[in-house]
């Protein structure tokens, strides 16, 4: 039986510290590994294919798109709304791109979201439903897994944390949405928890709130440590030296770093957002405000059976987001769009 050829066009991985990056590597990875008999995948290449898989919204995956003879997919990681908060520009400038975000997807043949609750959004923006695959991401428990107490000591001494604390994590790049801020200011409320954030500014001076940012990045409470942009084949260990993920962001699609974390088993402490519940299944901690989420962390820190019941429902989460699961979606995903696209033309 001949391959079905996949040309993965991706810019996503260029830029260290992004979710889209991670989840291109993540799918990639996923398809290599477990259907490597049934799909032949290839990365920007310059042959047609029967599917072209676009992971970035490059102007030249944007044509490559347009003139390919075969199916066209886009993976939606982000809608033009929930581009505020992250980046800056000029309002003209910054309306143009939505706008060009929309055209963007548009032109692909189908649409691939990583969380369900986008397809109204996506709707309002006059894209078919029909064109709107719901997929959820997926990571990998080759690359994000459980370590030994050693290590975990191991580790935090490294980092200069003590094997005694509590430690509070929080992933992502450094943006006015992402809750920085708030971050910054829970981990003042608790002095005696200690804080780390992995991410940096990956979109540099154009990040909103730069300047702010900046100023409390350069100088956090003692018990805050900002580790930059950390290489994701270290991530592994900053979750393991870790006993929470807090996410305070007030605008997510589907955070790999959620993955990632229940596959080490710590509980999630999240803004109480409505796009977590159909993926998440109330299985975390949320919180509306500051005072919140840190009485959540008090709770947590001082009530072992408390913060085990929340650690076995990230065990929950990381099993039903499980290889195999995930790998029969996109498998029968990719076969069923070729399907289609053979019916329609039998038709012509």
């Amino acid at each position: 039986m001949k391959k079905i050829k996949i040309n993965m066009l991706s810019k996503a991985d260029s830029v260290e510290g992004q979710g889209v990056g991670s989840a291109y590597l993540e799918q990639v990875g996923l398809l290599k590994e477990g259907a490597s008999d049934v799909f032949d995948i290839v990365i920007n290449d310059k042959n047609d294919a029967d599917i072209v898989h676009v992971h970035s919204i490059n102007p030249n995956f944007y044509f490559k798109m347009k003139n390919t003879k075969g199916v066209s997919v886009c993976y939606v990681h982000f809608l033009p709304h929930t581009l505020d908060g992250s980046i800056k520009l000029p309002k003209p400038i910054f309306n143009i791109f939505k706008k060009y975000v929309i055209k963007f997807y548009n032109n692909a043949d189908h649409l691939v979201v990583v969380n369900p609750i986008f397809i109204k959004d996506l709707e309002k923006y006059n894209i078919k439903r029909e064109k709107i695959t719901y997929i959820p991401n997926y990571v990998s428990k080759d690359n994000f897994y459980k370590k030994s107490k050693k290590e975990k000591d191991n580790i935090r001494s490294e980092l200069g944390i003590s094997k005694d604390s509590f430690v509070v994590l929080g992933v992502g790049q450094i943006q006015t949405r992402k809750g920085v801020l708030d971050f910054v200011s829970v981990a003042k409320s608790l002095p005696d928890i200690t804080f780390v954030w992995c991410g940096g500014f990956s979109f540099g001076k154009i990040t909103d709130g730069y300047d702010e940012l900046k100023q409390v990045y350069e100088n956090p409470p003692s018990n805050l440590k900002f580790l930059g942009i950390v290489p994701r084949d270290k991530m592994n260990d900053m979750f393991n030296m870790a006993d929470l993920l807090f996410m305070p962001s007030y605008n997510e699609l589907f955070p790999m770093a959620i993955l990632e974390a229940v596959n080490i088993g710590i509980p999630l402490l999240l803004r109480d957002l409505d796009l977590y519940e159909d993926i998440l299944f109330k299985k975390y901690l949320s919180g509306n405000n500051n005072d919140e989420f840190v009485l959540c962390i008090k709770k947590l820190s001082s009530d072992l059976k408390f913060y085990q019941k929340y650690s076995k429902l990230s065990d929950e989460i990381s099993d039903y987001y499980s290889k195999e699961n995930i790998l029969k979606i996109w498998i029968k995903f990719y076969q069923d769009i070729l399907k289609e696209k053979d019916k329609n033309e039998k038709v012509k």
